[in-house]
């Protein structure tokens, strides 16, 4: 089974793999807590579609 997208894609956006999992964890809570208070049922798992979000730079992350 093949990761899409590529972990080095992702590691391009966010440049530590414990980051990115806590990311990543974080948006997918936001994104399913969203979609129930709205009642809008998800046609994609939500770790999926923060992954994606990722990968396409929607999630600015900075470290300091």
């Amino acid at each position: 089974m093949m990761l899409y997208p590529p972990m080095k894609d992702l590691l391009k956006e966010i440049p530590s793999r414990y980051m990115l999992v806590n990311v990543v964890a974080q948006r997918a809570r936001q994104i399913a807590s969203e979609a129930e208070s709205a009642g809008i049922p998800l046609d994609d798992k939500p770790v999926s579609m923060a992954i994606r979000e990722v990968a396409d730079g929607k999630i600015d992350v900075t470290t300091e």
